[in-house]
């Protein structure tokens, strides 16, 4: 993450980190973590810490926050803007943390949770995730416009399209799928997965959503695609 800032752009162009949520409590299973997890005392740290350090290294302020509604997402959210209020920034006021069902995991990507429900139980995490990405599960979007829901979403995450850096907190499920999809990958693995707290900084390129190109920082690399070539893939 501390490489990927390296990469930002200018500071007049607008950012929105996509994060996942911070350290939570362990879960059992196949990697699936119910609800009711909460952020570890460390995880509560980490937050703070994080969001200080990007306000204070990219010298951009924060504008806006998005959350999926669950708690230990929330708890991420409002725990880095008081790290941003740390190092100087005026923001406890006036930025609420916006809760978005898109951003909750499988939640974009569903159309019929009772048909999805039982194959996320049965494969867990990993393997859901790519049996979605090649259209290989009842309920679910077309990977693609599940994405494109998202995507456009964060598009939105600065009010008036003003600079600075806005937030958006989730789950790896569905940033693991949205990078998989944007890097029109068929398969990814376990070292492919997001870790916690780790997300990629994402800005837009053009005045209209659907026109507009993606660029994104992802583990140190910049990547680019346009939202027309995303559309392609679903002909």
């Amino acid at each position: 993450m501390f490489d990927g800032m390296d990469l930002l752009p200018e500071l007049s162009t607008p950012v929105t980190l996509f994060t996942r949520h911070s350290l939570r409590e362990m879960a059992s299973g196949q990697g699936l973590a119910g609800y009711d997890l909460q952020l570890t005392a460390q995880g509560r740290e980490l937050a703070q810490s994080w969001g200080a350090h990007l306000v204070e290294h990219s010298q951009r302020e924060l504008q806006y926050c998005i959350s999926s509604p669950i708690q230990r997402c929330r708890d991420t959210a409002t725990l880095m803007i008081q790290g941003a209020e740390e190092v100087g920034q005026d923001c406890l006021n006036t930025i609420d943390v916006v809760s978005q069902g898109l951003l909750v995991e499988p939640g974009s990507f569903v159309v019929d949770i009772q048909q999805a429900a039982p194959y996320f139980r049965r494969q867990g995490a990993l393997g859901f995730i790519n049996s979605f990405i090649n259209q290989q599960l009842p309920g679910m979007k077309h990977p693609v416009y599940g994405v494109l829901d998202v995507l456009e979403l964060i598009y939105h995450s600065h009010p008036e399209q003003k600079a600075g850096l806005s937030l958006a907190v989730s789950h790896d499920t569905i940033i693991a799928a949205l990078l998989a999809v944007i890097s029109q990958r068929q398969h990814i693995s376990v070292q492919d997965w997001p870790e916690m707290m780790e997300g990629l900084f994402v800005w837009f390129e053009g005045n209209d959503f659907a026109t507009s190109c993606i660029h994104w920082i992802w583990r140190g690399e910049k990547h680019t695609r346009c939202i027309e070539e995303l559309k392609q893939q679903t002909t």
